[in-house]
């Protein structure tokens, strides 16, 4: 998830070029002829298990109350995402959770992303680190990336269920595991040794487990490449290049496809959005204020009708740039109390996101929204 920041004005006319291969405005999208295929049609749902704990119920566009990724799965989704913290406080999205959910999902013939936070708590816009690795020297932090990541992966290997793919990192913009392996004066040597035995810990446990390096740099391509520049200089080795796109904080359609055919060329790596989403409604559910009030883009409003178009147009736009998937942020996240913002006050903090979910307020899902190969 992305920290906010300022939002990016639209290139308007850009914008039209390219969704002009890709749309029908104001309707509608259209059919894409394209060679390229979106193979990762995913869902990150790391907060779910938690919401169905507390009693959430979920509906079709029929209104039938089914299981979740029952309904995820009839519309096109075909991957999860599921976020790995240390120990955190609310004791979610931990290695034990996430091991029952990998369950689940691979025993819905869904394919599992695992997305390695490295804390214990959100590390996008910070990157802190666990309390139990907050004395240690870079050297002692890269003996527990690899430690912490080869459990985890060979946890769910022991299960029978293998990840299909892993992010070492999460949007590590400038750096993960702050201060020591934050990027300081251009030095990317010492997050390039953590990412480094992330990637060897990966390869350990699965030797042909595809391995994401992620940034939300999907709104500048001059930052992107500054920091997988950085990287590769180093001899970190990576499989896919995976990004986010926010189109309020990461500007427009056009920029997004400039960007991903870029960095697709330069590093000849699949390119994935592994984080996208848009509001259905600028209302508020709970006394928790939404990360995205007002913000929409491309001039598609923030209803049922418009969440799905603006996805839609995320998805063509990634798929004729060459990408190969593209996730839903917490489509599942809807206001449910008890399933709150902070890890470390789950109970006492509300939902953000509740705005932005794929479900409503009373757990129904959008009718128009689809994930499309």
């Amino acid at each position: 998830m992305t920290t906010p920041h300022r939002r990016r004005t639209l290139a308007g006319a850009v914008t039209a070029v390219v969704l002009a291969a890709t749309t029908t405005f104001g309707g509608t999208p259209a059919p894409v002829a394209a060679a390229n295929t979106l193979s990762m049609r995913g869902a990150d749902v790391s907060s779910l298990q938690r919401s169905l704990d507390l009693g959430a119920k979920y509906h079709d566009a029929n209104g039938v109350a089914r299981d979740p990724l029952d309904i995820l799965k009839s519309v096109g989704v075909n991957y999860v995402r599921l976020r790995v913290w240390n120990n955190p406080a609310s004791g979610y999205n931990n290695k034990s959770r996430v091991l029952a959910q990998a369950r689940t999902a691979k025993a819905k013939g869904l394919k599992v992303l695992i997305d390695f936070h490295y804390s214990d708590t959100w590390a996008s816009g910070k990157q802190y680190k666990p309390a139990a690795w907050s004395g240690h020297s870079l050297s002692q932090l890269r003996n527990d990336v690899y430690a912490f990541t080869y459990d985890v992966c060979a946890a769910l290997r022991g299960q029978g269920t293998m990840p299909d793919s892993v992010q070492i990192g999460n949007e590590i913009n400038v750096g993960m595991l702050w201060n020591e392996g934050k990027v300081v004066n251009n030095d990317f040597g010492p997050l390039a040794g953590l990412l480094k035995q992330g990637y060897n810990a990966v390869k350990a446990c699965g030797g042909g487990i595809p391995v994401m390096i992620h940034t939300a740099n999907a709104d500048s391509n001059a930052n992107a490449r500054w920091f997988y520049d950085g990287i590769r200089a180093q001899g970190v080795q990576w499989d896919m290049t995976a990004l986010s796109y926010y189109c309020m904080w990461h500007g427009s359609l056009a920029n997004l496809y400039d960007n991903i055919v870029d960095l697709h060329g330069r590093y000849g790596k699949p390119v994935v959005i592994v984080e996208t989403a848009y509001p259905f409604t600028r209302d508020d559910a709970d006394g928790q204020p939404n990360v995205i009030g007002d913000a929409t883009c491309d001039g598609i409003s923030a209803t049922w009708a418009g969440q799905a178009q603006e996805f839609d147009w995320v998805q063509n736009t990634a798929r004729n740039a060459g990408a190969i998937g593209v996730f839903y942020w917490e489509p599942t996240w809807y206001a449910v109390p008890g399933n709150g913002w902070d890890p470390a006050n789950i109970n006492g903090t509300g939902n953000g996101w509740d705005n932005m979910a794929l479900f409503d307020w009373f757990g129904r899902v959008n009718p128009g929204v689809r994930w499309t190969p």
